[in-house]
């Protein structure tokens, strides 16, 4: 039996493995009857990162024993299709059925019945059996508790993959489009938070690349500011500058949020202290969002960007 995947007590059993091999400490038990290699750190991933790979890990544990009909949803299909989350709770695994069938049981595992109303399920990478973004995306109404978190989900889901400059394309196309999450609402109109589904929906935007990017331009329209453009391309007379996440081009104010690698790798910090001198050489005035003004001193980021607005007139 190999070391590196995961598989079933019973499987292995009858392959010839003894009980002694299948109960060692080499490996964990994510779920009943289920064995797979102890889990490795990674510390230099972002935390968000690290969950991520702990749930496609356990989501490859549990496709050893997934029932038929089931399929992967709620958070875990959103990972899955890598939407932006908040930190969750605990790695347990969300698996669904159609109803009149019984949800799933068990450690490690949330099962749901749901109606077939408006769910639509497909196949994803790795022959994966999961809810499609849109369905996906309906489904964190019951989950994720602030409406920034609901648009940013969705935002990365009508948002493609754009490779940015004067030869600039669109490498991914969106997952949905945002006619179609609204047709996955109409057709579940009686579903959990569906008043927290529609509230979000008419505040997704295109464009948003990260989670962090989509909370800024919230607090910035909620703080009465304009909507800003979303990533857009800096040219100056010799060419193209940069792609500026948030931007008020007639103005030539720009906002972006930096997380911590920013900080602490230092070619990161050298490409972005290049980048914001051509900027400022363009006539651009930026705006740095770091995490603590965005969640916990919003009132200050509307304040920085409307100076700079002001400044700029």
């Amino acid at each position: 039996m190999s070391s590196s995947s995961a598989f079933t007590t019973r499987d292995a059993l009858r392959d010839g493995s003894t009980r002694r091999f299948i109960d060692s400490q080499v490996w964990c038990r994510p779920f009943h009857g289920v064995r797979m290699p102890l889990p490795t750190e990674h510390g230099e991933l972002h935390p968000a990162a690290q969950r991520e790979r702990r749930i496609r890990e356990r989501v490859g544990a549990y496709r050893t024993i997934i029932g038929p009909g089931a399929f992967f949803s709620h958070s875990t299909a959103a990972i899955l299709w890598e939407m932006p989350l908040p930190p969750l709770p605990d790695d347990v695994i969300h698996v669904s059925v159609l109803a009149p069938a019984c949800a799933p049981e068990g450690r490690g595992v949330r099962g749901h019945q749901l109606k077939p109303d408006g769910v639509a399920v497909t196949t994803g990478a790795e022959g994966l059996s999961l809810t499609d973004p849109a369905t996906t995306w309906a489904l964190l109404g019951t989950l994720l508790r602030h409406p920034y978190d609901l648009v940013a989900a969705a935002d990365a889901v009508v948002t493609g993959v754009r490779v940015a400059g004067p030869r600039g394309r669109i490498v991914q196309e969106p997952l949905a489009t945002i006619e179609q999450l609204q047709m996955s609402l109409d057709s579940a109109y009686k579903r959990r938070g569906i008043v927290a589904l529609r509230d979000a929906l008419p505040r997704v935007r295109s464009g948003a690349a990260s989670r962090t990017e989509s909370w800024t331009r919230l607090v910035m329209v909620d703080g009465g500011l304009p909507e800003p453009v979303l990533n857009h391309d800096v040219y100056d007379v010799d060419g193209f500058v940069a792609c500026v996440d948030l931007a008020y081009p007639d103005l030539r104010v720009g906002v972006e949020y930096e997380g911590d690698q920013h900080r602490t790798d230092a070619v990161q910090w050298q490409r972005d202290l290049e980048r914001y001198e051509r900027l400022a050489a363009a006539g651009w005035r930026m705006i740095r969002v770091t995490r603590e003004m965005l969640f916990r001193r919003p009132d200050l980021l509307v304040r920085l960007v409307t100076d700079a607005r002001s400044r700029a007139r």
